[in-house]
């Protein structure tokens, strides 16, 4: 892999249960185990962190995949969900589910636009294969 960009962040604290902030000081986030989990849910988690992350650059994979293509992507925007769960033996994995917006397009060349961001998309390449990720079109020419 040609290296393009290294990001790097600290995670203190007890896991779950402290803080992760970037090496530049952009972000800084108290973490908090989900109420769903036991914890008091007052500050983020791994979980959101990476939904944010997955969607916008999906997103970016979007409209690369798109200005190729020379497809209007206006408005468009993805959501994804993350869940976390117990895959036996003690062990967690996570679940995927992208909802991509495409109001300009119908449902076909939307399809085909998540279909190629999907290929692109480094989140993606980095979780095909180990997690289930789900793509969707938010409704009938609106999201893939």
């Amino acid at each position: 892999m040609n290296v393009l960009y290294t990001a790097r962040a600290l995670a203190t604290g007890d896991g779950r249960d402290g803080q992760a902030r970037t090496d530049d000081g952009k972000l800084v986030v108290d973490l908090a185990s989900p109420a769903q989990m036991g914890g008091d849910g007052n500050g983020t988690n791994p979980e959101q962190l990476f939904a944010a992350g997955y969607a916008a650059c999906f997103h970016s994979a979007l409209r690369v995949v798109a200005r190729r293509a020379k497809a209007d992507v206006t408005g468009s925007t993805v959501r994804a969900e993350v869940d976390l769960g117990s895959i036996g033996s003690g062990a967690f994995g996570i679940g995927v589910r992208l909802e991509v917006s495409l109001p300009e397009l119908d449902a076909e060349e939307a399809r085909t636009l998540v279909d190629a961001a999907h290929q692109v998309c480094p989140y993606s390449n980095a979780t095909r294969g180990n997690v289930d990720v789900q793509l969707t079109l938010a409704a009938a020419g609106v999201a893939a």
